[in-house]
């Protein structure tokens, strides 16, 4: 699938990224194809000549913002030799995700992912359990050492939790910027490497 996500000069890209503030503003289920058509600047039914309905897009918007996400993370992991630093690497690209500087806004995947269909579910659910093995991954490496607080899975549990929470409370422009929150939170499950 070619990523249209940040293709500016994609009709589908155009669509895709109006879809996704719409989803988030409003939710999956209130928002209607001829709102994204009317966000976009095209009639509701020309939008059906770049996606067969709306549950359409969505898919392809999950897929393509999994992909994004997990792009960075490989990329910002492998500048890193230290799984310590690479723990902080991967919340700081999920925070990131989470404030739509990769892709559109990660959010979207976990509060929209059930009006999919049994297919696309499948695909999606697929996807995110590569993402989630890259976690397990440095976690694990990090038990081993003897430097994580607590078992692997349940500190994958509790940071995604935790990112997610902050679009409760966190202000990009307020006192932390997402490099400290992301070496916070990282930090509060791992012990110092001289302990």
């Amino acid at each position: 699938m070619t990523a249209l996500l940040n293709d500016p000069n994609s009709a589908k890209g155009n669509i895709l990224r109006a879809a996704a503030a719409l989803f988030r503003e409003k939710g999956f289920n209130r928002t209607t194809v001829r709102d994204i058509a009317a966000d976009v600047g095209i009639l509701s039914g020309s939008l059906f000549h770049h996606f067969p309905n709306k549950e359409a897009i969505l898919a392809q918007l999950m897929e393509e913002l999994i992909l994004l996400v997990d792009a960075e993370m490989q990329k910002q992991m492998a500048s890193v030799d230290d799984p310590g630093d690479q723990l902080t690497a991967l919340v700081h690209c999920e925070l990131r995700a989470i404030y739509a500087e990769i892709g559109t806004g990660l959010s979207i995947l976990v509060t929209e992912w059930r009006a999919l269909s049994e297919a696309s579910q499948a695909r999606i659910l697929g996807l995110r359990a590569d993402y989630e093995a890259r976690w397990l991954s440095v976690l694990s490496q990090l038990a081993e050492q003897g430097r994580l607080t607590t078992e692997p899975f349940l500190a994958r549990q509790f940071i995604r939790g935790a990112a997610m929470e902050t679009w409760h409370w966190y202000k990009p422009d307020g006192r932390w910027n997402l490099a400290e929150l992301a070496a916070q939170l990282s930090g509060s499950f791992m012990t110092p490497v001289n302990a």
